[in-house]
This record gives structure tokens, sequence and C-alpha cells, in this order.
């Protein structure tokens, strides 16, 4: 099979981003993606060799994919090092990076010789979500909303910067001068940022940005992270973790998803009952059925690594169960009020059991296909837990539907593995690539142990 022949539409294209790359004074321009471990990877190439780079993408050995957070070299069938594959930049995601001097950035597909989806592509993973959600006449737009800590680098290993008691002014101005950066950073790339906060722990942070339609939410989801890390580091010599439990002894991260389903045209959320903008419509309602029902499996995505699973606790506002409630910050399904004036626009549900160690393209991919699955089946939700659902009695969590969410890395993989809609939706090798690198993960961390596993988490997330 014959790679597509390049059309006068992506000439143009790439003729008019050379341009702009000129005029934005960008030497270096870096091909980036979201590997199955949560990893922004990627390579770097000069201007001069752009030319043909945005047509046809970057040279990378299938065997990537299959390295770990820890860089580990995990053996997957089908992705040793022999082969390549192209990283392909999708021209519309360039930007220039504000924390470096001449340096721009596309986010990638990853294609084989044929320009096709080579079966390990995350983002390939979430457009194919997208479009069974279009073949059923849904949208389903999402955001982010993202907790993380500053540090500083001590002898003894990283420390809180910048605490402050939560949703304080004082906490505000402490890391003021690192947030207006952050913040400025991301608004020039184009984000709409909607909240900055300081948050419950020594040092946490909170961002949220405006919600998009699915494929645009996880390229913002990893422009946001990139961004935080590049600024924190490059400008103000810190560091920062996306890690779900970064210290034992602080509140967990997590980086909630908050998503709506809209129709086909994106011109109606479907997700409120129009007679009471307070209640879920019978199709909201059989969607997130759908991610309730899989939510077991679903974590191997959304909570996939090692530390995500010391996060998940009762009573820790993280959702550590299957569970759902109109604003139960304890469920890990929370049905949000509207905001009065704007009610059908607002209506929308969050889903709290997800942290910035996701790959967000397998976070909404998954998602999109356990919500679904609910509607294809006519699911419909039980009764909604008011209480934490750690205090309801054993008579009141069953009415709820209530049941525990997977204990460790290695139990939702089970789960995940014997989950048919997601793993046969990820597909052959992208499925067994996760299962492999996180199984082995689970090995590392095991061997390692905790404390080790958390210093790490000042490098990768």
């Amino acid at each position: 099979m014959t790679a597509p022949e390049p059309t006068d539409r992506d000439r143009a294209g790439s003729a008019q981003l050379l341009d702009r790359i000129e005029a934005d004074g960008v030497r270096l321009l870096r091909f980036l993606y979201c590997d199955p471990s949560g990893v922004i990877r990627g390579k770097q190439a000069h201007v001069a060799r752009l030319g043909g780079a945005l047509r046809s993408g970057l040279g990378l050995t299938r065997a990537q994919n299959a390295i770990n957070v820890f860089d580990d070299l995990v053996p997957v069938a089908d992705m040793e090092p022999v082969g390549e594959i192209r990283i392909v930049p999708d021209l519309s995601t360039y930007v220039r990076l504000p924390w470096l001097n001449g340096v721009g950035s596309v986010l990638c597909d990853q294609v084989g010789h044929d320009g096709r989806d080579w079966g390990c592509c995350p983002r390939a993973f979430l457009q194919r979500a997208v479009g069974a959600a279009g073949d059923a006449g849904l949208r389903v737009r999402a955001a982010f909303e993202n907790e993380f800590y500053l540090a500083e680098r001590t002898p003894d290993g990283p420390r809180p910067w910048a605490d402050g008691p939560v949703y304080s002014s004082a906490g505000l101005d402490r890391a003021a001068s690192v947030m207006n950066d952050i913040v400025d950073a991301l608004v020039e790339q184009g984000l709409v940022v909607e909240q900055a906060i300081n948050e419950y722990g020594p040092g946490q942070q909170e961002i949220s940005i405006r919600y998009d339609d699915a494929l645009a939410a996880a390229d913002n989801q990893l422009r946001l992270r990139d961004t935080v890390r590049g600024v924190v580091e490059c400008r103000h010599g810190l560091l920062a973790s996306f890690a779900p439990r970064p210290w034992p002894d602080a509140i967990g991260s997590g980086a909630h998803v908050h998503f709506s389903v809209w129709d086909a045209d994106g011109s109606t959320n479907l997700l409120s009952d129009p007679a009471d903008p307070f209640a879920v419509s019978t199709q909201g309602r059989a969607f997130l059925a759908g991610v309730l029902d899989h939510l077991p499996a679903l974590v191997a995505l959304t909570c996939p690594s090692y530390l995500s699973y010391d996060r998940l606790r009762p009573s820790a506002w993280a959702g550590s169960t299957v569970s759902w409630g109109y604003d139960n910050r304890e469920a890990a399904l929370r049905v949000a009020s509207p905001f009065r004036g704007r009610e059908r626009e607002s209506a929308n549900a969050e889903l709290k059991a997800c942290d910035g160690s996701s790959n967000p393209y397998l976070a909404l991919g998954g998602l999109i296909l356990a919500g679904l699955d609910g509607v294809a089946r006519g699911l419909d939700l039980p009764e909604p837990a008011t209480l934490d659902p750690a205090s309801l009695s054993p008579e009141q969590a069953r009415r709820c539907g209530i049941r525990p969410l997977p204990a460790n890395q290695r139990d939702a993989l089970r789960e995940l593995e014997t989950d048919p809609v997601l793993l046969d939706g990820l597909g052959d090798l992208l499925g067994r690539c996760i299962l492999a690198t996180r199984r082995a993960e689970y090995d590392h961390c095991v061997q390692t142990g905790d404390e080790a596993v958390r210093a790490a988490t000042f490098t990768t997330f």
C-alpha cells in the first residue's frame, strides 16, 4: 500500500505554516505526542529542514511506544526496535512556546509508511471514539480541571513551594509570580483560562480551562501540562508535578474531566432535561450509566499509574467507588449544577476518578466509548448518592449501585483486560501495549518502593 500523495491544500497549508514559523522567529520545531504511558515525548527539527517534515513527519522506532514511565523498554510483540513509523503533525496545533526563545511545537499523529494509523496511536484512538459518537448523532465536549504541586529543589528532595491557606488571597499572592506567567503562556497559545487558584495541599495549584470538542480538549490538556512544566522549570527554576500523590502526607491531585454530550452539530446540550435543568435527560442518564458500568476498567486509562491508587481513597474527594450524585464531590461521577441564566449550556458531569498521569487521548476516548455503550444498551442510573458513599448503609449503597473501584494498578489492568468494549476499542496493538507497559511499571514500582516512585514524578508528569 502506497502513501497518499500530498494535495495542493496540504502543500498550501505547509507553506503558510512555514511563513508563520519564520515570522515567529522559530528556529526549532518540536514534534510532540503523548505515549501510552502518559509521557509527553517528541523530536525537534531545525526550521531549515521543515519543508518535507511538515508533510511526511519524522521517523520513530516502533519500539518507542513500548517504553514506560521509567524509560524501561518493555517487550511487546510487534513493537521491537525494528521498523519505523512516522510522527506527522496536525498543522492546526502549531504554537510558539512562550517560555523559550525561538522554539515552537506541533502535536502529532503516529502513522505507518502508508500514512494511516499504525495501531498504537492514542490520538487516533480518540479520533475513532469521536467518530463513533458522530455515527450515533452525538458530540462530546470536555475539559480537564488540573491540580498540580509546585516545589523547589533541596538537598533532601523536592519541597512544597508557596504554601498558603486554600482559596486564600495570601496563597494566591505567594504563587502569583509563577501562576501569572503560566496563565499568560497558556493564553498566548490560545487556551481560555477560566480559573487559576491555590488548592488544599502545600504548594498545590489548580487551573481550569474552557471546554472544547473532545480532540481539542485532549490537545489542550497536553498544552497545559507542557506549559506548566516549561514555565515552572525554565523561567523559575522550580519543579511541578501532576502526579496523583507526590507526597504521602498531602492531599492528592486530580485532573477531573468535565464533559457534556451535545447533538451532532453542537448546538444543543443533550445532557440536561429540558423540563428540569437540574436533572439529567434520559439520553444523558444512559451515557452516564455507561461510564459507571465500565468505570472499574476505565480507571486503567483515567487513573493509570501506580500512585493513582494512593489517591483513590474513601472520603478524600477523589471518587474511590463506582458512584454518582448531584454535586457530590465524594462520588466518582458528579453531575454539576448548572449556572443560572445558562442552564442548558453549562450542564455537565465531572469524572473525578481521573488524574494527570493519564494520557488524555486514552482517557477521553475510553470515557466516550463507555458512554456510547450505555446509550446503545439503554442503561439507566441507579439512585444518586446524597452523602459520602463511605457513610451509606449497605442497603443505601445497594440502591445507589455503589461498589469499590480497583485497589491498585494491577487490579485495574485486569479489569481493562476483561472489558471487551474498551479493549476492542483500543485495538489489538494499543491494548497489548498499555497492558504490558503498565504492568511493567507496576512491577518496577513494587521493586523500587514508594519513596523512589514519588521522587520520580517531578521529572515525569
